[in-house]
């Protein structure tokens, strides 16, 4: 796990930075609010631990660019701020979790644990997207239906990615021309239609429940029956 810490007091920075390396975690220090911005623009990181009350750039408008970037990236802030309205103000602007200090490392290490594992966790989920018994893993590319693994050309695994984003929703031959092709769609063309058919024997032949549907004059739909 790599840590981001932005923190512009070196005691209790070095203090974090101890603690979370002797459980095994890599943590960089950030003193102020634009060395962190810069940090977070060339690196991954699987937490931002943010003070409040940094030079430059403060905790909250770091904490409101970050989630414009990503709005996965997990955010703790650490501040000395206590009031309801400190804590409103961080959580509007996007933290995951706040809290005050002086504050136990446990506590810390705890809260840094939960807001990591859940990321994770919620990472695997959007790296497959499903429909029935139909998966996309995005980061292996292997596409199964009921277990049985389905071999796709590189425009037909385009295509059934953007119909499984957008399942339950009609998608127009001009949608699909767009965002698959990227093209501007020629009516004289039936590539489209000639494609979903390629999708459709691979899919869906053999299957009770066909996935792929057809809405006459609109385009087509991906959903369950």
């Amino acid at each position: 796990m790599k840590i981001l810490l932005v923190e512009d007091e070196p005691k209790l920075a070095s203090f974090v930075k101890k603690g979370f390396e002797n459980e095994g975690y890599e943590l960089e220090v950030a003193y102020d609010g634009r060395m962190g911005q810069s940090l977070l623009q060339q690196n991954r990181y699987d937490l931002v631990v943010l003070d409040v009350n940094l030079p430059y750039i403060n905790g909250f408008e770091l904490c409101r660019q970050i989630r414009q970037q990503d709005p996965h990236q997990p955010v703790l802030l650490l501040t000395a701020l206590d009031s309801l309205d400190d804590k409103v103000a961080g959580f509007e602007a996007g933290t995951d979790d706040y809290l005050v200090k002086p504050f136990e490392f446990k506590e810390l290490l705890l809260r840094a644990r939960v807001l990591t594992r859940r990321h994770n966790e919620d990472a695997t989920v959007r790296r497959v997207l499903r429909l029935a018994d139909l998966e996309l893993n995005l980061e292996t590319k292997v596409v199964t239906r009921a277990g049985q693994r389905i071999d796709l050309t590189t425009k037909e695994y385009t295509l059934l990615e953007y119909l499984l984003l957008n399942r339950g929703r009609v998608i127009s031959r001009v949608d699909i021309a767009e965002k698959v092709w990227e093209l501007n769609f020629d009516t004289n063309t039936n590539v489209i239609d000639v494609y979903v058919s390629y999708l459709r024997k691979k899919l869906d032949k053999g299957y009770d429940t066909k996935l792929i549907h057809t809405v006459v004059g609109m385009g087509y739909v991906l959903r369950e029956g």
